[in-house]
């Protein structure tokens, strides 16, 4: 299983925000789509920054202008991106380690869709209920008096 089974089923649409727009505006976006974090892109859907719940928590706790600032200033410009092809298991462990919860996909340097870590576990919920129902099947299926 890999990112681009999550978004064949959740649909490539991230949210994106420039990097001048205000914080006052991202928390809008941010509430609008019910969403914890926003894709900071220049350009061509270039990601260049992830802008996060955490990080406007964080930079409120330090200065409470916080609001009026820019994007730019309090985004986390060091993103840890994934591929659609990387396998779920090794997305969730660099997630956990990392302790990140939204990961931004990019193709060729292009943002094509975000995963968060509730999107990894759902889907690796779903398969492995998926494997138990199939054993729970099988296993009927050979019961002695039962027709095949």
């Amino acid at each position: 299983m890999n990112i681009a089974s999550i978004l064949a089923t959740k649909g490539a649409q991230a949210v994106t925000v420039r990097p001048e727009l205000s914080v006052r505006e991202a928390l809008g976006l941010l509430a609008r789509h019910n969403i914890g974090a926003l894709i900071v892109v220049e350009g061509a859907d270039r990601p260049v920054g992830i802008l996060s719940e955490r990080d406007i928590v964080r930079e409120a706790a330090r200065n409470e202008s916080v609001f009026d600032r820019t994007v730019a200033e309090i985004m986390t410009r060091d993103v840890i991106t994934g591929q659609a092809q990387d396998d779920l298991l090794v997305v969730a462990h660099t997630m956990t380690e990392k302790r990140i919860r939204h990961l931004p996909v990019v193709e060729q340097g292009r943002l094509v869709g975000i995963v968060s870590i509730g999107d990894i576990v759902k889907a690796q919920r779903d398969h492995y209920q998926g494997e138990v129902d199939t054993l729970q099947a099988q296993l009927l299926a050979d019961q002695p008096g039962r027709s095949h």
